[in-house]
């Protein structure tokens, strides 16, 4: 998807506050990350799989240890957990293909 500069800032600026924790051959997380990459979105994404810092991050703060999960920070500062990579792509495709 392709952007005019400023909208793509916008989004840039907005997808900050979006973490995908995620394992590397999940086909799930897969299917996510395709839809980031069709999206244009820049979203830091967390190998929960290798890296034991962000594997207990996501079970201290998200509660399971289940990928995909997008960490999503929301405008007064609260966490939102979304698992299942469905929920996750209708989610992306609401907030930025509109």
């Amino acid at each position: 998807m392709e952007r005019e500069k400023k909208a793509q800032k916008k989004i840039d600026h907005e997808t900050q506050k979006l973490i995908l924790y995620q394992f590397e051959s999940c086909p799930f997380c897969i299917k996510v990350r395709r839809a980031i990459k069709r999206l244009n979105l820049k979203i830091e994404q967390r190998d929960a799989q290798r890296i034991e810092k962000f594997r207990k991050e996501l079970i201290s703060e998200g509660g399971l240890f289940q990928t995909p999960c997008l960490r999503i920070t929301k405008k007064d500062g609260s966490i939102q957990w979304m698992y299942e990579s469905s929920d996750i792509i209708k989610y992306l495709q609401k907030r930025f293909a509109e």
